[in-house]
């Protein structure tokens, strides 16, 4: 099973790391920029940025999160380089999360899960198009949203993050609402997840259903983690968001595992403030990180 599998990583690299390629053209070297001019030439060097740093971290992280947003920006050219950024992480060997927040319901929502989760049949042949381990969705249009992604993710053995308490500051706008039944309604999502995942618990004890949990929000986040036993979490807000190891605690259980923690431009752009290379200085600012967050969550698989 996917979590199982993304556990394990996190286990024998004892790193819950997860580095956001959510990397614009303005993020690369200068040497790299010269001379483009057009989208076809700032995706190809972003691919070459991208593998990179991908072969520079592979064996000290064990995922990659990969923003749509950052490649749709490019044109077709950038969809490409988001395929390519996906098949590659994928042979080095990384778990993969396609971050595209994906939200709607019926067939529509059947057309989003094949994109990222399953196949696409033409003419009896069957085609993968942005193939992932994961892909994070938007939950909030409710079950039927949500079918479709969790039928993929128990036919190909993949998984989705739902959005529950996101990291962003003006989240509680919605949802730290409360219900007529007392409850915020993020953990109402919370437990909406738990129950879309109860076909697909793995032998840790965490479902291929995740949520979304921001470290920026450790005190919803605590709560979150004493009510969803059986949900995985995706962890934005570290670093440039202004989350920090010990915000991010209360989101691990008592065995270090039940979470991984991305970290976007901290990563990619560390080459800003280390100097170097921009993959050495990666590489360097995934080991800082994992030291801090060793230092608060313990070993991971006690």
């Amino acid at each position: 099973m996917i979590t199982d599998q993304l556990i394990e990583k996190i286990i024998e690299m004892q790193n819950p790391t997860c580095v956001g390629l959510d990397t614009l053209f303005d993020y690369l070297p200068e040497n790299m920029k010269d001379g483009v001019t057009t989208f076809d030439k700032a995706a190809e060097r972003i691919v070459d940025f991208n593998k990179k740093l991908v072969d520079t971290v592979r064996d000290i992280v064990p995922s990659v999160k990969v923003q749509i947003a950052y490649y749709e920006m490019y044109g077709v050219a950038g969809m490409k380089a988001y395929e390519e950024t996906l098949k590659y992480a994928t042979e080095k060997g990384l778990v993969v999360i396609a971050d595209a927040k994906r939200n709607d319901i019926g067939s529509t929502a059947s057309c989003y899960a094949k994109t990222f989760l399953g196949e696409t049949e033409v003419n009896a042949n069957k085609y993968k198009a942005f193939p992932a381990d994961y892909v994070t969705v938007n939950g909030y249009l409710g079950t039927d949203g949500i079918a479709p992604f969790v039928e993929q993710c128990e036919k190909n053995d993949k998984g989705i993050f739902v959005l529950v308490k996101t990291s962003n500051p003006s989240s509680g706008e919605l949802q730290n609402l409360v219900l007529e039944n007392g409850k915020p309604v993020y953990e109402y999502m919370g437990g909406l997840v738990e129950k879309w995942g109860e076909s697909t618990i793995g032998k840790y004890g965490y479902s291929a259903v995740g949520a979304v949990v921001g470290a920026t929000h450790p005190t919803e986040a605590k709560r979150l983690r004493e009510v969803l036993p059986h949900t995985f979490f995706l962890i934005p807000g570290y670093g440039a968001q202004g989350g920090n190891a010990e915000m991010l605690k209360s989101c691990f259980g008592e065995n270090g595992l039940g979470g991984v923690v991305n970290n976007s431009r901290g990563i990619l752009c560390a080459y800003k403030k280390l100097g170097g290379t921009y993959y050495e200085a990666a590489r360097e600012a995934c080991l800082a990180m994992q030291k801090d967050l060793s230092t608060v969550i313990g070993k991971m698989g006690k």
